[in-house]
């Protein structure tokens, strides 16, 4: 039967549907229009679905004959609760045998609304009845590309937080294998995984592997959280001060996690920075 991947028009999305699609599985991708439905073929998907997250109609349609759904909220969304209920409630209307919840590392965190927001849904999820499995990824290697430009042509590694904080970071493909596995392989019901690629990294330790990897010197830079908000005009408000929280816990704490889960998951070490930015050059 047909896996139902949801949000899968992002980049999360993309590389759990293109990991599933490896392993031979049906997969139906909800997406938000009608235009993202041919990326999704691309990647993979067998059929793409446009659904309404808000619509318990448009669910219902999406999870119908779905033996299992990997669910994914839009980033950093304000009714990430709302959304995660309503998921639940069509699910389990539909007959889905089990959920796969993707959340994030140390969701108990109250301090970055979206971090706790995932919580909540943990919790409903925790009541469904539902058969539930729940990853927590630490923040993406991937992320590092958005300022690639800067990095490789500029060697400056900019951040909104200091360059002492450390942050685990964890290769989105290693994320999507993961995925895939407990889709699709028996003795995953029930359980929790924290996803974390590497110990926690200073910034400056960041700009060392990248500095190694180009060839060419790479410094950390902190950028005032104010000065990253002024330019951050395509978020809406809500997103925008979301990760402002973020950052600031981020300045505070760091986000440190461990890799050994996920060695055990993917049966192998996880991918490393170093080679993670050899992939990318």
């Amino acid at each position: 039967m047909t896996i139902v991947v949801t949000g899968a028009a992002g980049k999360t999305g993309l590389a759990v549907v293109a990991a599933l699609a490896r392993a031979n599985v049906a997969v139906r991708a909800l997406v938000h229009r009608l235009d993202q439905a041919g990326r999704l073929m691309q990647w993979g998907a067998a059929e793409a679905q446009v659904c309404n997250l808000y619509s318990a109609d448009d669910l219902r349609a999406g999870f119908a004959q779905a033996r299992a759904v990997y669910h994914i909220c839009p980033n950093v969304s304000p009714d990430e609760v709302q959304i995660g209920v309503n998921v639940i409630a069509a699910a389990k209307q539909a007959g889905v045998a089990q959920v796969v919840y993707h959340s994030v590392l140390h969701p108990q965190t109250q301090a970055m609304p979206h971090h706790w927001h995932k919580l909540r849904v943990e919790e409903a999820l925790f009541a469904s009845g539902l058969d539930v499995t729940i990853l927590q990824p630490t923040a993406y290697m991937q992320n590092l590309l958005a300022n690639w430009g800067r990095i490789s042509q500029e060697g400056i590694l900019r951040n909104p937080y200091p360059i002492e904080t450390r942050l685990s970071l964890v290769d989105l493909a290693d994320v999507a294998e993961v995925a895939a596995r407990v889709l699709t392989e028996p003795g995953h019901v029930g359980a929790m995984y924290e996803l974390v690629g590497t110990p926690a990294l200073s910034q400056t330790q960041v700009a060392e592997v990248l500095s190694e990897v180009l060839g060419r010197p790479v410094r950390a830079e902190a950028e005032p959280i104010g000065a990253w908000a002024a330019r951050a005009t395509g978020l809406g408000p809500a997103q925008r001060e979301t990760l402002v929280q973020m950052f600031a816990y981020y300045a505070r704490h760091g986000l440190i996690g461990n890799p050994k889960v996920l060695g055990w998951l993917l049966g192998r070490v996880p991918t490393t920075l170093r080679a993670f930015a050899q992939m990318a050059v």
